[in-house]
């Protein structure tokens, strides 16, 4: 393996989010029935003429802006021509020499390390229907059928350069792309519905080597699972055949989920094979300053601006700042919260996010927009923490309970269940002089210098609380009391 060197590039079609088709008024909502969402212009009826939408245009400038691109003031439409059962025009309108979106960079993680991916173009085009076979949904069974309904839904298909030098890179790259694309309202994301999908173009060639290597392109990747162990598949096969005298054909492959392998599905079309030519219903469009600067002013505040004001106004670590920030609902989870318990208690807030929150979501499979447990609640459970309510441990019941249905808000919780906690001296005293009185060995061993029995003693006087006394009070009046 060290011998060869990776190289992927990836082209990602994000499904714009916009109510109405690219050229068309027909809906773009998911679900429906085959066909119902599919007009004469969708169709390619004689004598229709399809209508920019000036949406997906809107969405393009705002990609473009995020990745600090260059929008084009002039690019043009073409016609893509290939003969599919599901193109009913026998074309694809899509871009091609000039695209509306050009160059731009997104940077990604990967562990401590950063890398800056360069994007080639990013152009609008109209998505093809879909041929469904026997035992795809309900209306076609024994036979095959076409479901018109996606024909002509807006895409915006986004191509990086050659820059990925493993399948690592290449999903770190389109978990970036996909949280950015969501992040500006652009696309859904939603891969199972075919809303985020990539084709990841693989070649290997020898250490040192500058020429590419032949690609070839696996095709409709929709989950970063799956692209893994594609690349993983296809890099191990294509420096196998090499090593074995053998040659790589440019193709198109899909990924078999099954048998974890690749299986070329038809070689692989060059440009030319498509018979590129700009499309004559449509005029060239044309995208002046004013129109870019309106949209600028309606972006949302991006990731990087938001991380560096997490960590200008929080004082975080740089790790808390990204990973509070790499989604836009952790960010906007996160600073609900800090709301609520205050931005003294900032910190606080993005330990009980990144730890508590995230690992009880992930045991239940659940988003962060689907937690039980509000920004405001949590919120709330830190500011009890702070001001001496509860302690961490309490604090956890609450969460709990929270989390479960069992009241409003953390105050509800706290005083439903009684679990304000002992800070009162002379309670704790009386409770701590027992607990002497009853431990005299475990003092004698502390006071000898072990120090596990002062900790045992502390958890004594706990437990006789039911975890409801301040442990720094609890650990101060006992070394008071013993020392």
């Amino acid at each position: 393996m060290k011998a060869w060197e990776v190289v992927i590039g990836i082209e990602t079609h994000a499904q714009l989010s916009t109510q109405a088709k690219i050229f068309s008024g027909s809906s773009t909502a998911f679900g429906a029935a085959p066909n119902v969402q599919a007009n004469a212009v969708d169709l390619a009826l004689p004598g229709v003429l399809p209508v920019l939408n000036k949406g997906a245009v809107e969405c393009a400038i705002r990609f473009g802006l995020a990745v600090g691109a260059e929008i084009a003031p002039r690019s043009v439409f073409a016609r893509k021509n290939y003969f599919y059962p599901d193109l009913p025009k026998g074309y694809q309108i899509s871009q091609y020499e000039l695209p509306v979106v050009v160059g731009g960079k997104l940077t990604i993680q990967l562990g401590e390390s950063e890398k800056v991916v360069t994007l080639a173009r990013a152009h609008l085009e109209e998505d093809a229907g879909k041929s469904l076979h026997e035992g795809q949904g309900q209306h076609f069974h024994g036979r095959s059928g076409i479901d018109l309904n996606r024909a002509g839904t807006p895409l915006l298909e986004i191509v990086t350069e050659p820059d990925m030098r493993s399948a690592a890179e290449a999903v770190a790259y389109a978990r970036a792309l996909h949280a950015l694309v969501r992040w500006i309202g652009i696309c859904d994301g939603n891969m199972q519905e075919g809303s985020f999908r990539c084709d990841a173009n693989v070649s290997v060639r020898r250490v040192g080597q500058t020429q590419l290597g032949t690609r070839r392109e696996i095709k409709n990747l929709n989950s970063f699972r799956f692209m893994q162990q594609a690349i993983d598949y296809e890099v191990q096969w294509q420096i196998a055949t090499l090593e074995e005298g053998g040659t790589i054909e440019q193709a198109t492959v899909l990924f078999d989920v099954d048998s974890g392998e690749t299986r070329a599905m038809r070689s692989k079309e060059d440009a030319h094979d498509y018979r590129y030519f700009p499309d004559p219903d449509l005029l060239p469009l044309l995208i002046d300053r004013q129109w870019v600067e309106r949209v600028a002013a309606q972006m949302p505040e991006l990731p990087t601006a938001k991380r560096e004001r997490l960590l200008a106004e929080y004082a975080l670590s740089d790790y808390d700042a990204k990973l509070l920030t790499s989604s836009l609902e952790m960010a906007a989870y996160y600073e609900a919260a800090v709301a609520v318990a205050g931005a003294a208690n900032a910190k606080a807030c993005a330990n009980w996010v990144m730890v508590d929150l995230t690992a009880r979501l992930n045991k239940e499979d659940r988003e962060i927009d689907e937690s039980p447990v509000s920004a405001e609640q949590l919120g709330g459970i830190v500011l009890r923490i702070a001001d001496g309510t509860i302690s961490t441990n309490i604090a956890r019941k609450v969460f709990d309970a929270l989390w479960n249905g069992d009241g409003n808000s953390a105050d509800e919780v706290i005083n439903k269940h009684g679990w304000q906690q002992i800070s009162d001296s002379d309670a704790l005293e009386s409770t701590i002089d027992a607990l002497l009185a009853a431990n005299p060995t475990m003092v004698a061993e502390f006071r000898a210098g072990k120090e596990k029995a002062f900790n045992a003693l502390v958890g004594q006087a706990m437990k006789m609380t039911r975890g409801k006394a301040n442990p720094q009070q609890v650990s101060e009046l006992l070394r008071k009391k013993i020392t």
